[in-house]
């Protein structure tokens, strides 16, 4: 019999990993088990792994697996893995093959339509992953795969982009203090971010496609992944919010490094337009947006999701005072998020002596 292992213990060192790396090729089953893990190597990818033949027939796939049937994602063929894998999770060490850290995303059974050497159709029962899927080849070692049957009821794809709600201008607090909620005006760049299969694309107000200007940013993809979702927010310089002029397009990914290193920025998220496959505007009051977005936890060091006050007007003004800010931003509780219209349900306060 061959050893379909082979490739896969002369890329590990057993003293040195805590991955399993059997002796010898186990026997054949007839059980379909699949596992699909989260791995945080070089850069993060999914590896989804079905058992065939005594081993565990893998793929890297970048972005994950396609929860909609409008996109065909990456798949990189790999060494087949052993069963034991099946229940591997740990920290695979730097500078070992496949160095950084895995986690176990899902696990179950598989039902196998076709299996062919250019082409797999397979339909997972799992916790968390469900339904049709084909893996063909296009080349080598690259394949791609796509989903085949429709999503989850109610299930609306990430949208390619969302024009900013934009605020008025109002002379004074709006009453009754309690039904508004307050911000600070951080009068930074408005940027919209879109968060899938553990990437960040960023798009200024007018759509421009800002991602290589801040590659400081990027790393909130994985941080957050496996969740998708569309933020919407400001990119400033803290605590010196003078100086995000200094940010300009960059020459080339050299210069926005350097410029990062010199200058770094924040994304401050302070609304949330879509989440795992449902949008939230329109339809989601800004109080329960806010709800959901702080939910997701975004902290961390060039990102962060900004306190907001309810019914807490006054204090707004104070907090902003102190930060020199020139202003705050007030919020309807039951707004909705009108894509690119101006609205008195969102009013900016100048406060007295504020630029």
């Amino acid at each position: 019999m061959t050893d379909r292992l082979a490739d896969y213990r002369r890329k590990r060192d057993a003293s040195r990993t805590p991955e399993p790396v059997p002796k010898s090729h186990p026997g054949e089953t007839d059980r379909q088990r699949f596992v699909i893990q989260q791995h945080h190597a070089r850069s993060l990818h999914w590896d989804v792994r079905l058992e065939r033949d005594g081993v565990l027939v893998s793929f890297a796939v970048p972005r994950g697996l396609p929860r909609d049937q409008g996109r065909n994602n990456l798949a990189k063929h790999t060494e087949d893995h052993p069963l034991e894998y099946l229940k591997f999770s740990g920290e695979i060490p730097a500078g070992e093959y496949g160095g950084g850290r895995m986690t176990i995303f899902d696990h179950g059974t598989y039902e196998t339509g076709k299996w062919r050497d250019d082409e797999i159709g397979v339909t997972f029962h799992g916790d968390r992953t469900s339904g049709r899927y084909v893996f063909f080849q296009t080349g080598g070692n690259d394949w791609m795969v796509r989903r085949m049957d429709p999503p989850e009821p109610g299930w609306e794809s990430m949208p390619e982009a969302v024009e900013p709600m934009l605020t008025t201008r109002a002379a004074k607090l709006p009453a009754p203090d309690d039904e508004w909620g307050f911000e600070m005006a951080w009068n930074g760049r408005r940027t919209t971010a879109y968060i899938d299969g553990g990437r960040v694309r960023l798009l200024d107000a007018d759509g421009k496609d800002v991602t290589s200007w801040y590659p400081e940013i990027r790393p909130l993809g994985p941080q957050l992944a496996p969740v998708e979702a569309v933020l919407d927010g400001e990119i400033v310089t803290l605590p010196d919010i003078t100086q995000l002029e200094r940010r300009k397009e960059p020459k080339d990914a050299g210069a926005a490094k350097r410029a990062a290193e010199r200058t770094p920025v924040h994304f401050l998220a302070y609304d949330l337009l879509w989440l795992e496959g449902h949008s939230t505007v329109e339809a989601v009051r800004y109080a329960e947006r806010r709800e959901l977005l702080e939910g997701l936890a975004i902290n961390g060091d060039h990102w962060q999701t900004p306190p907001y006050f309810p019914g807490g007007g006054e204090f707004a003004l104070e907090a902003a005072a102190a930060q020199g800010l020139g202003g705050i931003v007030a919020k309807r509780l039951d707004s909705p998020y009108l894509p690119g219209r101006r609205s008195r349900l969102w009013l900016e306060i100048k406060r007295p002596g504020g630029a």
